[in-house]
């Protein structure tokens, strides 16, 4: 016999302060050569398996002095949580970074079975 099911599909998202270091004098705003910023974000509910995760900026505050170069990425993703990653480099001067994110993945459901 054929069972399907329809997985229960997990959607939640946040937006954190990944960094702010204009008020502090902080490296991201007075160092140059290649920086970098983590997170952690911590999943309120466990996934089944690890999400996909989208991460964007939603609040840049940069100096324009120089080029704006520079990477945001969702790294170390797990069923648990997931890092916000910023990179900057060269001259580049950061002065904060807020992070909209993004996860969706199943969760984990009754019928599910762990057979090793």
């Amino acid at each position: 016999m054929k069972r399907l099911r329809n997985p229960r599909t997990g959607i939640e998202q946040g937006d954190v302060e990944v960094f702010s270091d204009f008020e502090k004098g902080g490296e991201m705003w007075t160092g140059s050569g290649p920086r970098v910023r983590r997170k952690a974000v911590a999943f309120a509910e466990a996934y089944a398996r690890p999400p996909a995760v989208h991460v964007s900026v939603s609040l840049w505050d940069m100096d324009t002095s120089a080029a704006i170069r520079a990477e945001l990425v969702a790294e170390n993703i797990t069923c648990h949580g997931f890092d916000i990653v910023f990179r900057t480099w060269a001259d580049s001067r950061a002065a904060r970074l807020r992070a909209a994110w993004l996860a969706i993945g199943e969760l984990p459901h009754a019928d599910d079975w762990d057979v090793g």
